[in-house]
């Protein structure tokens, strides 16, 4: 029985898992908090227009501690134009997440990673993944997760997909750490694809930067625990990279700005290998300055907003290529000018930054 409802499984996930086998493209960034609204469906947009196979959201969907600005706009207290109150944004926070930011992907596939705002109080890490198990427990996550072992029916924040030979992993330290099973989990899988010859990269995506980044003043360095696990896991990628000589790539937001190189730092030349990557925290969250380090970043940029779009070529050793998109305030789409005016629209460009 069970080989067969795999059978169905693998035919529903086709057209994901058999993606075309010249080029594709797809399509990355995260913290959309603040003005999310306003940013999310103009970079849905162009991730439509770029024909991108999904759309990897690496977390921070609302502020929670806080009234997005946003949603502000559009929740004003009919009786005296008043912003609402936060008890009333609270219950509905994730939905207009939804609603306002998934949705214009249409058909496209979106994955989300979980960012530490989706742990704040009064939301819990168990709450955020019943309400988005849509997402984390979408046809391609189970299948993979059944594939990987039939018995397996928990719906987590961390998990895997397979496209076109290459291992797509999203690592949840949400929490600020990868905890013990997740840890377990990860070994496993970095032995699996070691050695399977089918795996021709893996690409590790996740909220907080693993430490000892550039960024390392706000990333898993922040924390004991994120550190201990945060390095144990580096170390692992190094291994594996050595071993396999299979490209790594490892994607990141937290840190709400542009950056590539990030791991060009003595810990990270200390252990023999320098992975490619990146911090694109740039989906509408509050922009920040830049850490006195970005000098040693091969590539970085304060105050924008905009995603990667990560263009795969098979035939190639190094097959992924990365490219910033940046967008400006005229890309933003009428209907959402008209939705949140243009007022909130040339704030969210011109104000939503760290001075």
């Amino acid at each position: 029985m069970w080989p067969f409802r795999l059978f169905l499984l693998l035919l529903l996930l086709a057209p994901l898992a058999t993606a075309q086998q010249g080029v594709w493209r797809f399509a990355v960034s995260g913290d959309s908090r603040n003005c999310g609204d306003v940013v999310m469906p103009t970079i849905a947009q162009h991730v439509l227009a770029d024909q991108a196979l999904f759309y990897w959201h690496l977390g921070d969907f609302r502020a929670i501690y806080m009234i997005d600005e946003d949603y502000a706009q559009t929740h004003q207290r009919t009786e005296s134009g008043a912003a609402p109150m936060l008890q009333d944004y609270l219950p509905h926070a994730w939905d207009d997440f939804i609603e306002n930011q998934l949705t214009p992907f249409g058909d496209t596939q979106v994955f989300l990673s979980l960012g530490n705002h989706e742990n704040i109080a009064p939301k819990d890490h168990n709450q955020v993944i019943a309400q988005f198990a849509d997402w984390f427990n979408s046809l391609p996550i189970r299948s993979q997760r059944l594939t990987d072992d039939s018995s397996d029916h928990m719906v987590k924040g961390y998990y895997h997909w397979l496209v076109a030979g290459i291992d797509f992993i999203n690592l949840d330290n949400s929490q600020d750490q990868f905890d013990p099973p997740q840890m377990t989990w990860l070994q496993n899988l970095l032995n699996r694809d070691e050695n399977d010859f089918s795996v021709r990269a893996i690409v590790l995506g996740m909220h907080e930067a693993l430490p000892d980044s550039i960024s390392a003043d706000h990333s898993m360095n922040q924390f004991p625990a994120g550190v201990t696990s945060g390095r144990t896991a580096a170390d692992w990628l190094v291994q594996f990279k050595q071993r396999s000589h299979k490209a790594v790539y490892i994607l990141a937001s937290h840190s709400h700005f542009y950056m590539e190189g990030i791991f060009n730092t003595p810990e990270w030349h200390a252990r023999g290998e320098v992975p490619p990557g990146w911090i694109v925290g740039t989906a509408g969250a509050i922009r920040y300055k830049l850490p006195p380090a970005a000098k040693d970043a091969i590539e970085s940029r304060p105050y924008v907003y905009g995603y990667m779009l990560a263009t795969v070529d098979p035939s190639q050793p190094d097959p992924i290529k990365f490219e910033f998109h940046q967008l400006s305030e005229s890309d933003v789409p009428t209907d959402v000018v008209s939705r949140y005016s243009p007022t909130l629209v040339h704030n969210c460009w011109a104000n939503n930054a760290e001075r």
